[in-house]
């Protein structure tokens, strides 16, 4: 599957690293295989490439670098590369030994369209280990202060160990404005060189919020007294997007597309980016090239699930959120100075998992899980089903539950305020949910305890609540959890807690509802909340990439269009993505004075940290977007 959309494609860079069979000294050979990969890239569509460092001549020369021949034969293959590449759509950077006068410097020669644009060399030689590189070249006495720029993105370049300073220059770069950090690099291989050199790069893309494209050198170096695997990737804002084969008996290449606005818009959104010495960038060379960026269609990997941790750390994540969720109340219930904490358990998701965080924070205080409290509050369209998961669940967590049936103080306030209850419109709904709120809080009252409330992130953008009902508590501990993240961590209780295993399944299995309206003739539930809402996958898709990274409505779309590609056609996604923006635009008025409670991943909706929007904003300029669409 491939993503589209007009002015979307503008935002991505198709960028590559690649791992030539380099062979030490044989510079014709090594600008053949430069030139090939370049053609093959060119024709992929990529507009920028690195390749490994002093891949023209070789990296293990040796002493070779202070032959003249080899030099001379380095310069005649440069030559060579750049007259066979001129037609191309691309930029190249290239490691070459470049002399000047009687010093030599460990360069990265970067080309385009048959012109050298800038000779960057590199500022910290490696002298350690198996690299002896201060016995041929000589450091950079001089910033590396270039950055390439074209209409679509900036590119700065650096060298092997360069990445290994104190402060690289790669980092100087991405302040100057590079959103692309090359790196031409030429690594041994060592038993787990790998991971330490995937989480250097990660972590140098995420602090420079930058793309960071690394290739190393491959299987062709001597392997006198090491091996190089041609171990490369490429980084997106610390996520690693692609990674090459080891160890590889030939030539390659990879590239992926890469967001440019999303790092620039990144860059904006955290403050401190922007704050440093600006002398230290007020000297950069800016080299101007044209290339055009004409990518046909994007190739790209989108988590259609961003809120879900990765399968391999998923029970560690897992157990961290629950943590924070413990936490958060075991710290409020200490201040608060309060014994016992309340909650209103249906037999649902949310409610199911705030009782499991509940337990989760009396066991963290040491504290008699019969101080737990939890409330069956049976109303008009409690069905058998959840009201027997409800209270199999509290037994086999050794909480203390009531049974509270709600339907006769219902019917009562239907008489007080003249609603017929055979009419079952918001306000047949509507009373059942503040009902439950005022039992669930006068209790706590009476017992000197907390009420803990249940609704998820998903339903607080939504506005899928009810006002001064399910939208009240005390404290919120699903606040920062979303929909599709719940099911998870419910999930996971069930794989480690084999007590409740099979309650927290078939709570897991049952449709999410808020049980307001009476149940089918079989008692089966009649009013499934995402009839109504859509899919809660599709809003926290959208959820996610409007808050995390500000994308735009028809960005939004052209990413869920990819994501989830088989599963939702273009008319359905626009559809529940026209009601997203709607609801989320509409509700703000619930959250602005929403309850405390803590914020779990990278994307909250609290009006004290996270969201700072008035409730009467108007969603006018968000919808007209996607009227194009």
């Amino acid at each position: 599957m491939i993503l589209t959309g007009g002015d979307v494609i503008k935002d991505f860079a198709r960028i590559a690293v690649a791992v030539p069979m380099c062979r030490p000294a044989d510079c014709d050979n090594n600008a053949d295989e430069i030139i090939k990969i370049m053609r093959e890239a060119d024709a992929k569509q990529v507009k920028v490439i690195a390749f490994p460092e002093l891949c023209i001549t070789g990296y293990t020369c040796g002493d070779m670098f202070m032959q003249d021949a080899l030099i001379k034969a380095g310069e005649a293959a440069l030559e060579k590369i750049m007259r066979e590449t001129a037609g191309l759509n691309i930029f190249a950077a290239v490691g070459l030994p470049v002399r000047v006068d009687s010093t030599l410097f460990n360069c990265a020669v970067c080309i385009c369209k048959g012109v050298i644009l800038g000779i960057v060399p590199k500022t910290y030689l490696k002298n350690y280990g198996d690299s002896y590189e201060e016995r041929w070249f000589a450091p950079s006495d001089v910033k590396t202060d270039i950055i390439f720029e074209c209409e679509n993105f900036n590119i700065g370049v650096e060298i092997g160990e360069d990445l290994q300073a104190v402060i690289p220059p790669s980092s100087y770069h991405a302040l100057a404005g590079a959103d692309i950090i090359l790196n031409l690099s030429a690594q041994s291989e060592l038993v787990y060189q790998d991971d330490s050199t995937r989480n250097l790069i990660a972590q140098q893309s995420a602090g420079t919020i930058s793309v960071y494209a690394y290739a190393n050198a491959g299987t062709g170096e001597s392997t006198t007294d090491s091996v190089y695997a041609g171990y490369s990737l490429i980084c997106e804002n610390g996520e690693i997007l692609v990674e090459s084969e080891k160890l590889k008996r030939e030539s390659q290449f990879i590239y992926c597309d890469c967001d440019i606005a999303k790092i620039r818009s990144e860059r904006r959104r955290i403050s401190t980016f922007s704050k440093f010495n600006k002398n230290n960038i007020s000297e950069y060379q800016r080299v101007n090239f044209n290339i055009d960026n004409n990518i046909d269609k994007i190739e790209r990997k989108i988590n259609a699930h961003p809120f879900i941790p990765a399968e391999h750390e998923r029970a560690l994540k897992c157990e961290n959120i629950l943590n924070i969720q413990a936490a958060g109340l075991a710290k409020r219930l200490e201040h608060a100075g309060l014994k016992t904490a309340v909650i209103n358990v249906s037999g649902g998701l949310d409610s199911t998992l705030a009782l499991l965080a509940t337990v989760r924070a009396f066991d963290y205080l040491n504290r008699d899980r019969k101080d737990i409290i939890g409330l069956v509050l049976r109303g008009f369209g409690t069905t058998e089903r959840t009201y027997n998961n409800a209270l199999e669940l509290m037994r086999v967590l050794n909480i203390s539950y009531r049974e509270i049936p709600i339907i006769d103080a219902c019917l009562l306030h239907f008489k007080d305020i003249g609603h017929d209850p055979e009419i079952h419109d918001i306000t047949y709904e509507n009373v059942q949910a503040r009902e439950r709120t005022r039992v669930l809080m006068n209790i706590a009252n009476k017992e000197g305890g907390l009420a803990v409330g249940t609704g998820d992130l998903s339903e607080i953008a939504l506005g899928w609540c009810t006002y001064n009902a399910d939208h009240i508590s005390m404290y919120n501990v699903n606040c920062g959890i979303a929909k599709t993240l719940v099911k998870v961590l419910i999930a996971h209780a069930a794989d480690i807690m084999p007590e409740a295993s099979a309650v927290l399944r078939d709570i897991l299995d049952t449709p999410v509802s808020p049980e307001l309206l009476p149940a089918g003739k079989d008692g089966e539930i009649t009013q499934i909340t995402e009839d109504f809402v859509g899919p809660y996958e599709l809003h926290d898709f959208f959820l996610y990439y409007m808050i995390r990274f500000n994308f735009s409505p028809k960005k939004i779309f052209a990413y869920a269009e990819f994501a989830f590609d088989g599963k939702y056609n273009r008319d359905e996604i626009k559809k529940w993505l026209i009601f997203f923006y709607r609801r989320f635009f509409a509700n703000q008025f619930k959250r602005s004075c929403m309850p405390d409670g803590p914020k779990v991943g990278s994307v909250g909706l609290s009006p004290r940290a996270d969201l700072k929007m008035p409730s009467d904003m108007r969603a006018d300029i968000w919808l007209k977007e996607l009227d194009d669409i």
